[in-house]
């Protein structure tokens, strides 16, 4: 083939050698593939503050705290909340709290600069709830400005309008803990004891500690909040002391072995402060293997030491294995086989709290996390079934059970809209969003294009079988799902050209006849946004301004997606994006380092839209690989 001729085919074949081998040597020992999962500053802020409160901090490297944060303070004295965006107020408070916590004076010339930068922004009242909650723990915010969280809440029933499970699994694993702090209101003192009272544009004399109102119909939250303050003061909260119980005895119920919560820090961070709240003794083997679980989320290099937000091993053993088979490697080969019983290992068989809404499924599902028994999530299963089918296994009729267990318990997990979410079943009402205490906008976990093209990409490419009603209802929200220049919304990944080439991905394998429309016009608004480099990139501004869509700087992570996309929809319907294949796939050959590897600065995958990004740093490895694997293929089909 000319396209053959003119890339020339070994290249393509030398970088796939290389990045096979790059892969393969990372891999650890038991099996599994894990990379930093990186976030912003303040995930670390929060364990110097939880150390301080707990008076703990001399078991970590102090020096290499203060050496990291200093690191990621940008030019113009703030720090950010994804990779180049100028610099974010909540951050860049809870990063200077932090160095102050840590003995850095503030006339500290990066204080100095920092707080130039905070004030320039509105200073600490125009912070989000959680940076006013953390400085209102140590007396640096008054609780009065922080909304009230009745612990009743706890006692609601599953089947009221609203109760604990109407929120999104990462939500109440932070939010239930919090219900006890927020009810004792604590203040803790530390060493060094701070004020932040330099942080406050209008001078900490006038200060209004209030709820900001919007004047619509949501100020309606305001007026119940003063009304929940008042019972406060007043000494009237109905259940409180049965509420505050019932909390405590969730939280701890929910605490894994290995001293994890919800395998994110936000949940395990917060249910240390509700048992410290609660004056649980530091030596308490609960308190211990919190603490433990917390140490194993640390990356520590000669001179830093900084807390990831929450660990990929389960997801990032999927991926890897995916590219692997695909680019050529024996489904036999030892790696593969040792990766693939791993993953079988991991399958999760308790019951988690996705039973409260899914009263028929049975367990099968698994997580992201190296233990995290409560919160299995589809997409993570979604992509394991897929791994799992590519490898063989000295025992595929154990694999074959495994998957099947997992594709039952997806099909129970279906929403009523016909998608998929990531740990729910119709956790979907949105005005909870707009209680106060919810500014981050992240309270709900409703169906996602991304993830329903997961699972259909997964029934299709394994040849498994799953009711038709369900797989039509599915492909039919999907549809509907596309926006009108054709793209999808990305919810995980950053961010239209993350859904688009998940959507692309499943509907070229299930229906290319009948949604042949819907493909073309996705794969023709990737090839709108393709850069002159020949790559693809897309910032995380996109998520707040959809003009942004598709727009950014070439990434190794997002141009892999587009292609993905573009050769998904190329090999189903016949669409001629043969020169935008050629120079994506060129871009990609052409930023290999030797070693076999990419790299990218940005964050190209997602938190909370809008609010908190990650970059996940196999990203820039095997979604590359997986992309050449897939052109590779396409050349000699």
């Amino acid at each position: 083939m000319q396209i053959q001729e003119r890339l020339g085919q070994k290249k393509v074949e030398d970088a796939i050698a290389a990045s096979q081998n790059y892969l393969l040597s990372i891999q650890y020992p038991e099996g599994y593939w894990w990379a930093e999962l990186e976030s912003n500053v303040t995930i670390t802020a929060e364990v110097v503050l939880l150390h301080k409160i707990w008076g703990t901090d001399r078991t970590i490297p102090l020096k290499k705290v203060e050496s990291y944060l200093r690191s990621q303070q940008r030019e113009h004295g703030g720090w950010e909340l994804f990779y180049g965006d100028g610099g974010d107020l909540s951050t860049t408070v809870e990063a200077y709290m932090a160095l102050r916590l840590l003995g850095v004076p503030a006339k500290d010339f990066a204080l100095l600069r920092a707080k130039k930068f905070i004030l320039q922004h509105g200073g600490i009242s125009k912070t989000r709830i959680f940076t006013k909650l953390h400085l209102a723990l140590i007396g640096c915010y008054d609780w009065q400005g922080l909304p009230s969280l009745p612990p009743w809440i706890m006692l609601l029933p599953e089947d009221s309008p609203f109760n604990i499970y109407e929120m999104s699994s990462w939500a109440r694993g932070s939010t239930v803990p919090l219900l006890i702090v927020f009810d004792k209101k604590p203040i803790f003192v530390t060493q060094p004891t701070i004020n932040l009272d330099e942080l406050y544009v209008e001078g900490i004399n006038n200060v209004r500690y209030e709820l900001p109102t919007q004047n619509d119909w949501t100020d309606a939250f305001i007026w119940l909040d003063n009304a929940f303050k008042w019972a406060e003061k007043s000494n009237i909260i109905p259940f409180r002391d049965e509420g505050l119980k019932a909390a405590e005895e969730w939280v701890l119920e929910r605490q894994e072995a290995t001293g994890d919560w919800g395998g994110i820090i936000p949940a395990m961070l917060n249910s240390l402060l509700a048992l410290r709240t609660l004056n649980y003794d530091v030596d308490d083997p609960i308190i211990q293997r919190g603490f433990s679980a917390i140490d194993n989320f640390a990356i520590e290099e000669e001179n830093s030491y900084r807390i990831q937000p929450c660990i990929s091993p389960v997801w990032d053993t999927a991926w890897a294995l995916r590219a692997l088979v695909e680019s050529g490697l024996d489904p036999e080969h030892p790696a593969l086989v040792k990766g693939g019983k791993w993953l079988v290992d991991k399958q999760i068989l308790d019951y988690g709290d996705w039973k409260v809404k899914n009263k028929q499924g049975m367990p099968g599902g698994w997580a992201f996390e190296f233990d995290n028994r409560f919160y299995p999530d589809i997409d993570d299963s979604a992509v394991v079934v897929m791994a799992l089918a590519g490898v063989k296994l000295p025992n595929e009729f154990h694999k074959q059970q495994a998957i099947a267990r997992c594709v039952e318990w997806i099909a129970t997990m279906q929403c009523k809209t016909g998608g998929w979410a990531a740990f729910d079943l119709d956790n979907d009402q949105d005005w909870i969003n707009l209680i106060p205490y919810g500014d981050l906008k992240a309270m709900i976990d409703p169906n996602t294009a991304d993830v329903t093209a997961r699972v259909l990409e997964m029934l299709s490419q394994c040849n498994l079988s799953m009711e038709a009603s369900r797989v039509e209802r599915a492909i039919a929200y999907l549809r509907q799902e596309q926006e009108s220049d054709g793209s999808w919304f990305g919810r995980w990944g950053v961010n239209y050209i993350y859904g688009t080439s998940s959507a692309l991905s499943a509907l070229a394998l299930i229906a290319p006849k009948t949604c042949q429309q819907n493909i073309n016009r996705g794969a023709a608004w990737l090839v709108s946004c393709q850069n002159p480099s020949g790559g693809w990139g897309e910032t995380c501004r996109s998520y707040d301004d959809p003009s942004l869509k598709g727009q950014g700087i070439s990434t190794a992570s997002q141009t892999a997606w587009a292609l993905i996309g573009l050769l998904a929809a190329t090999q189903a319907t016949g669409f001629n994006a043969q020169q935008a294949i050629e120079q994506g796939v060129n871009y990609l050959v052409s930023k290999q380092n030797t070693n076999g590897t990419w790299y990218e600065s940005e964050f190209t995958g997602t938190g909370f839209p809008g609010h908190f990004y990650l970059k996940y740093h196999l990203y820039q490895q095997y979604f590359p690989l997986l992309a050449l694997a897939r052109y590779q293929t396409f050349l000699t089909s």
